[in-house]
């Protein structure tokens, strides 16, 4: 049976980022330190510290890695940074990304924008303001640092093996504006050269094309286990039965064959660059 995961968007004052801020709270005052002081020393405002304080904002590692060796608390504010950094995605989202950054295979089929370990930071930002109902400049600015940050993904070692089918649309599709779109072609191009990257793009003028029922991510795990991830309007469904993931990825194998080959792909990318 499928593991359906519907889950409402992320408030960014809950679970995890209360509890790391009560223990910041505690950790600074037993220091004797005003939020102004502490924030002098971590080069942060005090408004921004009463936000960490109150869950309402989302701290990064090196601030959290400052505050434990400042506030001398002895790993308990380090012990969080993990899960705190989760709560910079989406509540839909977040055990996705942690499978994401345990895979030692990932496989894409994008249909509606480059998928988001692809994204440039002007592309990911443009996308998110597009958004209805409209997201606060915080939870964009957070929504984009979090994608950024699944693209160390990269530069891991052993480096997972990973591929990108992408339908042609996606790749004329203006978010933010022509110079956003260049941008993102060109990192394309970029990304499309490393040894462990595979980017294919289904070309419009394709008479069969298998994917049709719409987008999913396939992610192996170390050990050969194999699940799907389908993603739509703010839910999330996991697919864990095996043969179900087992034809999921049966149907990206046709996908890949139906598509341009890699070094087409990258050759069509420059291309479209050429046209804009």
């Amino acid at each position: 049976m499928d593991d359906q995961r519907q889950q409402p968007e992320h408030e960014v004052g809950s679970g995890i980022l209360h509890v790391f801020g009560q223990h910041l709270k505690l950790f600074r005052v037993r220091a004797g330190l005003e939020r102004a002081e502490f924030g002098a020393m971590t080069g942060y405002a005090a408004s921004s510290i009463a936000s960490f304080e109150q869950g309402r904002r989302i701290p990064q590692p090196k601030f959290i890695d400052q505050a434990d060796e400042l506030l001398d608390a002895g790993g308990v504010l380090k012990a969080s940074k993990e899960e705190v950094a989760r709560a910079q995605y989406p509540a839909f989202f977040r055990d996705a990304a942690r499978l994401e950054a345990e895979a030692v295979e990932l496989h894409l089929y994008a249909v509606q924008a480059v998928p988001g370990l692809l994204q440039t930071e002007e592309y990911t930002r443009a996308l998110l303001t597009s958004r209805r109902p409209l997201l606060d400049d915080e939870t964009i600015e957070q929504r984009v640092a979090g994608r950024l940050a699944r693209q160390e993904i990269f530069s891991r070692w052993p480096a997972p093996l990973m591929s990108f089918a992408i339908e042609e649309a996606v790749l004329r599709r203006p978010f933010g504006g022509k110079s956003v779109l260049r941008g993102q072609l060109e990192q394309l191009l970029l990304i499309g050269e490393k040894r462990h990257v595979e980017i294919q793009v289904m070309p419009l003028d394709r008479e069969d094309n298998a994917g049709v029922d719409g987008p999913f991510t396939l992610i192996s795990r170390k050990g050969g286990e194999q699940v799907a991830y389908l993603e739509v309007q703010g839910r999330s469904t996991f697919v864990t039965d095996p043969e179900e993931a087992r034809s999921l990825a049966a149907r990206y194998g046709i996908i890949r064959a139906q598509a341009l080959t890699p070094r087409e792909s990258l050759a069509f990318v420059e291309k479209l660059l050429g046209e804009l």
